[in-house]
């Protein structure tokens, strides 16, 4: 038993505790009203702040931390620790079996496949090796090409791409405009030296529009994967225009042509046999170097696939709902609030969550994995700015940012001014201020909270 004076001891350290919380939480009253609960951009917003140390395992300040709002691109931060903790060393590009009369092919939703981010895809240099002929399976794949809540009108935007088991080229055409003397050139443009071409090449309907813009752009029909290209008035430029994959009919056609060999679908006869026989995996690029560009790109098709293939390792299908309510009843059971989570991205406006759930799966993340891993993948950034792409030695954030219409969301890790790790969740959503303004607010409060700790 405790004698008196320890009893005392303790008491009087809680109430010390206790006190000191208070205090931080006052002493950031002023800086929070300051900068955004009282921002004159800001007063027509719902605002939700969350700052946790997690030394202490208290909240230092909050608020609104309960409430649900729209993440934004704060949805790929859960996506990213699901990917962290069920995806091996190296992403598995797809499943081999390899029989008498046939190679079967199981795609395992791989978003790296022939993607330009990459030089080196080791299945298609298997592909190009097979003398038998090549089936293809997809029949782990149930999920829709775009996800619930996305904006249909965005079909043609590059940051919407449609997922699908078997991935290739990003399951975009990526267009190239150049000024100057080119061989052989895809699509001559009006011009005499522009010429634009694309990779992969395709043969598909493809016209010029009679008007000209000052920047190089192109439009895909809504239903049918027909282009229309807008010169642009500069001597080299890129636009990436999704695809309609049908299932994976459109990626078989373009690799039938890369490989220069037929491909086909297993029937089921032949899906029964793959069943009965023990596959072989080929990998393909290092998991963290793809989480780092869906991190520091906010690359929705990369996100949106990595849930897939998460989906593909633990329960042995690419099913975007079961995953989800997989995660929410086993490694997220504790999240503080309900939420409702739709896809991988972010795209959705469906999705909601607390900032206090995220703080929670970003702590959860921190106690799962190397601190050093997790600040290798998201963003890094200074005490100068929230928008540079590049690490300073100046560290302070380590954090996924998100945005769409009317949104801005934060989330990470801060270092203090004493070098302490607090972690950091604010979300801003029904704001007309522009994503920038916001920003520099959240970065001039958070420079405050930096400075308590």
């Amino acid at each position: 038993m405790p004698n008196m004076k320890q009893t005392l001891v303790a008491l009087l350290s809680a109430t010390a505790l206790f006190l000191s919380s208070c205090s931080i939480q006052q002493r950031l009253t002023s800086p929070a009203n300051q900068y955004l609960l009282n921002d004159s951009s800001l007063l027509s917003a719902h605002i939700g702040i969350s700052v946790f140390n997690p030394e202490t395992g208290k909240h230092i300040y909050t608020h609104q931390g309960d409430k649900l709002f729209i993440p934004a691109s704060n949805t790929k931060i859960i996506t990213c620790y699901a990917a962290m903790n069920y995806l091996p060393k190296s992403l598995p590009a797809a499943y081999i079996t390899d029989l008498d009369i046939a190679v079967v092919i199981t795609p395992t939703g791989d978003p790296t496949f022939l993607h330009p981010y990459f030089n080196n895809h080791p299945l298609f240099d298997y592909l190009k090796k097979i003398n038998k002929p090549i089936y293809i399976t997809t029949n782990n794949w149930n999920t829709i090409a775009l996800g619930k809540g996305w904006s249909w009108e965005d079909y043609s935007e590059h940051y919407m791409n449609e997922r699908s088991a078997f991935p290739i080229y990003g399951n975009q055409i990526h267009w190239f405009q150049e000024k100057g003397k080119k061989e052989n050139p895809s699509y001559p443009g009006d011009t005499v030296d522009l010429f634009i071409y694309s990779n992969p090449e395709v043969t598909w309907p493809v016209e010029f529009a009679t008007e000209k813009r000052n920047s190089f752009h192109v439009e895909r029909a809504k239903d049918q994967n027909a282009f229309t290209l807008f010169e642009g008035k500069e001597s080299q430029a890129t636009y990436s225009v999704p695809f309609i994959t049908s299932g994976i009919k459109t990626g078989i056609r373009l690799l039938e042509d890369s490989l220069g060999k037929k491909i086909f679908l297993a029937d089921a006869s032949l899906e029964e046999k793959v069943k009965k026989i023990k596959h072989d995996t080929i990998y393909s690029q290092p998991t963290d170097s793809m989480l780092k560009i869906m991190m520091h790109n906010s690359d929705n098709f990369f996100a949106d696939q990595s849930l897939e293939m998460v989906s593909q390792q633990k329960l042995n299908t690419m099913d975007e709902s079961l995953i989800i309510n997989d995660l929410l009843s086993s490694d997220l059971v504790g999240l503080p609030q309900k939420p409702r989570w739709v896809d991988g991205s972010g795209l959705s406006r469906y999705t909601l969550f607390s900032p206090d759930d995220m703080i929670f799966v970003l702590n959860k993340l921190r106690q799962e994995q190397p601190f050093e891993r997790i600040k290798s993948i998201f963003l890094q950034t200074g005490h100068e700015t929230l928008s540079s792409h590049d690490s300073t030695q100046n560290e302070f954030l380590i954090a996924k940012s998100g945005s769409m219409g009317g949104i801005y969301c934060i989330s990470g890790y801060m270092i203090s001014h004493k070098k302490k790790v607090l972690i950091f969740s604010i979300m801003v959503n029904n704001t007309r201020a522009t994503s920038s303004k916001v920003s520099k607010q959240i970065r001039l409060f958070l420079e405050k909270v930096a400075a308590t700790h």
